[in-house]
């Protein structure tokens, strides 16, 4: 790990502190913790905030006010800014940043959830902190950016997230984990492949179609739009969706994704872009579900190719490897979730970084 910048090491708590840490966590405001409807990140504070609570520590989570947590919640806004349509989320996520650095000396570490917005401010606290990455990293102006803030520690959530900025100051790699009974494994495959997540030209949704049609095979779609792609949505995918096989169910909410997931005799996740991590790979695996994937990004790193499902280099192996996909055994889908994805191992791996960033902290304050 390298040397801490000069504005974390004016806390000691960690040389005294052995057992419970008091943790901030800090969630775009965009969605709700956890998301009523689509929001990957926010799934993924939510289930770490509640787990390091389970495991002992006093855990602060600052995100919207509807919410739900066993952390003590602050919350800047009332609600989710994407649903309550918030015309100015800037401002408001820079109020949020305001908030944290007036509370920074109560906690032992911070830990946040929306790069970049509090790189310039992170530099001056009083406090160590960590922040993941949960986005992509190889566009132009994040590359420029990022160089910048390259002392800032950082989490990614892949090896291949890193790719683009392999010097920045990596403290470490934790995959997502899933709570282990939230999603509930499904014995047997229902009749139709699923898609689920976002309608945007990196998700390739338009693959996905194809191969259910190559196959013979109903495509259920559970996908939101955003603003910025709804003219591809008009103009690319709609007119793909006249057609029997094919059924557009739109945006789902949490407690729906399990029954849609598990009743799916595959998830496609036919992607064209450097997946930082892929969330749904691991629900699904969790539901028992294989994957048929294109390889980018992540994916290696989640999938074992012949085992929970397929890595495939285009369409056409896609649609061979969707074919035998029920010669995977969904038990062992299951199991690899388990060994792998859960919150338990994900919070007692974020929890060994906090220390490790505190002690680094400390002993350069020494």
């Amino acid at each position: 790990m390298a040397i801490p910048h000069l504005a974390e090491v004016r806390s000691p708590a960690f040389r005294r502190r052995s057992g419970k840490l008091r943790i901030a966590q800090v969630a775009p405001l965009s969605e709700s913790v956890p998301p009523q409807l689509y929001g990957g990140t926010e799934r993924v504070v939510a289930t770490l905030t509640d787990e390091l609570v389970r495991q002992g520590h006093d855990v602060t989570l600052f995100a919207s006010g509807d919410s739900q947590t066993e952390a003590t919640l602050v919350a800047p806004v009332a609600k989710a800014l994407r649903l309550a349509k918030c015309p100015d989320p800037l401002a408001l996520h820079l109020l949020l940043v305001e908030q944290i650095i007036q509370r920074a000396e109560q906690f032992d570490v911070i830990h946040f959830h929306i790069a970049p917005l509090h790189f310039s401010m992170a530099r001056r606290l009083p406090t160590p902190h960590v922040t993941t990455l949960h986005g992509r990293l190889d566009l132009p102006e994040v590359l420029k950016l990022y160089g910048e803030f390259a002392d800032l520690p950082l989490v990614s959530v892949s090896d291949a997230q890193r790719d683009p900025l392999p010097n920045q100051n990596w403290v470490g790699t934790v995959y997502h984990g899933l709570p282990n009974r939230e999603l509930q494994f499904t014995s047997s495959a229902g009749r139709y492949l699923a898609f689920l997540g976002r309608i945007s030209p990196e998700k390739r949704v338009d693959r996905a179609i194809a191969i259910a049609k190559a196959c013979g095979l109903p495509l259920r779609i559970a996908a939101k739009v955003d603003p910025v792609d709804q003219a591809y949505f008009e103009r690319d995918i709609q007119p793909l969706l006249d057609d029997p096989l094919i059924e557009y169910c739109g945006e789902i909410s949490e407690r729906d994704k399990g029954a849609f997931l598990g009743g799916a005799i595959a998830l496609l996740f036919p992607i064209d872009w450097p997946e930082p991590f892929g969330l749904v790979m691991i629900e699904s695996l969790a539901c028992g579900t294989p994957v048929v994937a294109i390889r980018a990004g992540s994916v290696p790193e989640v999938l074992e190719h012949g085992v929970t499902g397929f890595i495939c280099s285009d369409v056409d192996e896609a649609i061979d490897a969707t074919r035998r996909v029920h010669t995977l055994d969904r038990r062992t889908c299951r199991l690899a979730f388990e060994r792998r994805f859960t919150a338990t191992r994900m919070a007692e791996e974020y929890s060994r970084l906090y220390r490790r960033i505190g002690a680094g902290a400390a002993a350069f304050a020494d």
